[in-house]
């Protein structure tokens, strides 16, 4: 038999396999969308992995990996200024453990279902696993919208969700952190909780904490600086810079601020970025100081910039934000905020690379459209893994009872976001697929994971 039939031979089997363990997953997950897309596009990549080391078929990872270790659901009541008694739902998928403590954000936001906390979670495990931090994965959060609450109604329900979390998480157990709807003032209200329940200070148990009581610098950049100087790596393999290049951010909150501070330090003009209810358009270039005031400081929309900037243009809907030409774009607002007909769009007005602040921010489609036209990809689990990368050097500083300076944090995240570049590109050379960052990040990423689930038996 010559070597092209065995190659082929094993790619049937790799690809059969993979099929079969998807059809499953379907079937146990029938509506849960986000969550099949997200494993759809994981098993797909792990194909040529599975053709060269059929050992992982052997101890059926992709059987076990993709079922949550623990998925809680819980009620959260909480009274509202006027005396009246919500109820919101809460979550915590503890998905795997075989690297580390669980690890991931918490989500407060109107969305917020199992199929999303189940995405979040599994794209969560193999992120962890590149940063090269021993760090498990797993994602939380509730339907709350802290839009338009007080202050005060925002503790309560804090309050009130902690006190069913507190159960279920630990500095070595599982270790939230805030995402979408849960900064520094969230955080510190579950701490503050957390800490009562407990009769303890266990500065470990949360990260995005403030500076006074155990947070760490740089966490507040980490996201945003990170996809940059991931990005920076994608670009200066083909020869290419942030310097003198245009820039597209979609989003307004902490991804996307520290994303567009980075990319203009290294010389780019960010012409745009956007809210939920709409985007901006400066051809001058975005005044980070004017989005910095308006959404860390008041808490206005997006479209209130246009009255600080006259040349600047506000439009309503999110999605036309990826028509306006750019050699880079960053979307960093929610999952599958770029489709196929926008990938297109930023294909035939000549970007060059497309990066992903936000989790899943692009449809399998969208990821297609890039991959088939030669457009610089870098996915979600790589390109914004400087977030928990960074959460887990607050871990660290915890553990030590000691904080780094700034300079010291940046230098280690830039360093892990250089090793995370190199690890996806020798995984997509080694596994066929050169320059395909999302096969090599989901190879790499699984392979860590893979060989602790094997090394520790049946878990």
């Amino acid at each position: 038999m010559s070597t092209t039939s065995i190659i082929n031979d094993e790619l049937k089997v790799a690809t059969e396999y993979v099929n079969n363990v998807f059809e499953t997953v379907k079937k146990r997950n029938a509506y849960e969308f986000e969550f099949q897309q997200a494993v759809k596009e994981i098993f797909d990549s792990l194909i040529p992995l599975f053709a060269k080391e059929p050992l992982y078929i052997q101890h059926n990872i992709l059987e076990r990996i993709v079922e949550p270790e623990k998925m809680i659901t819980f009620r959260v009541p909480w009274v509202d200024d006027q005396g009246n008694v919500q109820v919101n739902r809460g979550f915590r998928v503890q998905f795997n453990s075989a690297l580390g403590p669980y690890k991931g954000g918490l989500r407060f936001h109107p969305s917020v279902n199992g199929s999303i906390i189940k995405f979040l979670g599994f794209e969560q495990i193999f992120k962890n696993a590149l940063t090269g931090q021993p760090i498990g994965g797993g994602k939380g959060g509730s339907d709350f919208d802290p839009k338009g609450k007080s202050d005060a109604e925002i503790m309560r329900f804090c309050q009130s969700f902690m006190s069913e979390l507190y159960r279920y998480i630990g500095p070595d157990v599982d270790v939230p952190a805030g995402d979408i709807g849960v900064g520094a003032r969230e955080i510190g209200f579950l701490f503050g909780q957390y800490k009562k329940l407990r009769g303890a200070f266990e500065a470990g148990v949360l990260t995005g904490k403030s500076l006074g009581f155990g947070g760490s610098i740089v966490r507040k950049e980490a996201t945003g600086y990170g996809l940059v100087y991931f990005t920076q790596e994608m670009l200066r393999e083909k020869g290419l810079d942030f310097n003198g290049s245009t820039v597209v951010v979609s989003g307004s909150g902490n991804v996307s601020i520290y994303a567009i501070e980075k990319a203009q330090q290294f010389g780019a003009k960010v012409v745009a970025c956007s809210d939920s209810n709409g985007y901006v358009y400066d051809p001058d270039g975005i005044n980070l100081d004017t989005v910095k005031r308006l959404k860390e400081v008041e808490c206005k929309r997006i479209k209130e910039y246009v009255d600080f900037h006259p040349n600047a243009e506000y439009y309503d809907g999110c999605t036309g934000i990826w028509s306006i030409p750019c050699d880079i774009a960053l979307p960093c607002a929610t999952q599958n905020e770029i489709d196929e007909e926008s990938a297109k769009t930023l294909v035939t007005n000549g970007v060059k690379a497309v990066a992903e602040g936000a989790n899943m921010p692009s449809t399998i489609e969208a990821i297609n459209v890039y991959l088939n036209n030669g457009i610089l990809y870098g996915p979600a689990k790589a390109a914004n893994a400087g977030g928990v990368a960074v959460s887990a050097l607050e871990m660290s500083q915890n553990s030590m009872r000691l904080s780094w300076t700034f300079d010291e944090v940046d230098q280690k995240l830039q360093q892990i976001m250089h090793n995370i570049y190199q690890a996806s590109m020798e995984a997509s050379v080694e596994y066929g697929h050169p320059g395909n960052l999302m096969v090599g990040a989901n190879i790499a990423g699984f392979k860590k994971v893979a060989e602790a689930m094997i090394s520790q038996g049946v878990i």
